[in-house]
C-alpha cells in the first residue's frame, strides 16, 4: 500500500475537495458532486475506461444506503473500486498506488471564474464630465460630488424673489 506521507496528502486532497463550494462543510464528508469534481480534476476519469457514469456508480456503491455523503474510509474504498478500471494493465495493488498518486496533493481547480472589471460601463457612468442637465449640477468643477446641496433644492429664505438684482440692500437703505 501507499506510504504514510502519501496517505497524508491523499487525506488532505480529500478534505480540500470535500469543503469545495460549501461554506458549511467540515471536510469530514464528501458529497457526490465534489467526488465527481475530484475525479475530473485529478484525471481519474479519462472518458474511455472510466467515465462520469462509472464515477457516479462507484459513489453510490460505497456510500451507505440512505447516506448522501462518503467519509474518508469510503473514499479510499471508492478509489480501490476505480483503480483496476482506470489502470487495466497493472495489478490491483499497483493500480491503487497509481490512482492514489493521481489524487494525492491535488486541490480543486477553478475554471471559468469571472473576474470583475472596472472599465467600460462603470468608468463611463462615473465620468462626471459626460453628465448633462440637472445631473450636472450635482458636481463641482473638479468632478467631486456636492453632496446634499447637489441633490436637493435648498429653499432660499432671504425674503427676496429669485434673481432680484438688489438682494441684500434693504438693511443698508433703511439705516440711512
Amino acid at each position: 500500500m501507499a506510504g504514510s506521507t502519501e496517505m497524508a496528502t491523499l487525506e488532505e486532497s480529500f478534505r480540500k475537495f470535500a469543503i469545495y463550494g460549501d461554506t458549511k462543510a467540515t471536510g469530514q464528508e464528501m458529497n457526490g458532486k465534489n467526488w465527481a469534481k475530484l475525479c475530473k480534476d485529478c484525471k481519474v476519469t479519462d472518458g474511455k475506461s472510466v467515465t462520469s457514469t462509472d464515477v457516479d456508480i462507484v459513489f453510490s456503491k460505497v456510500k451507505g444506503k440512505t447516506a448522501r455523503v462518503i467519509n474518508y474510509e469510503e473514499f479510499k474504498k471508492a478509489l480501490e473500486e476505480l483503480a483496476p478500471k482506470r489502470f487495466k494493465d497493472k495489478s490491483k495493488e499497483e493500480a491503487y498506488e497509481a490512482i492514489c498518486q493521481l489524487v494525492a496533493g491535488k486541490e480543486p481547480i477553478n475554471v471559468g471564474v469571472t473576474k470583475a472589471k472596472t472599465v467600460g460601463a462603470v468608468e463611463r457612468l462615473t465620468d462626471t464630465s459626460k453628465y448633462t442637465g440637472s445631473h450636472k449640477e450635482r458636481f463641482d468643477e473638479s468632478g467631486k460630488g456636492k453632496g446634499k446641496s447637489g441633490r436637493e433644492n435648498i429653499v432660499d429664505t432671504s425674503g427676496y424673489v429669485s434673481a432680484y438684482k438688489n438682494a441684500g440692500t434693504y438693511d443698508a437703505k433703511v439705516k440711512k
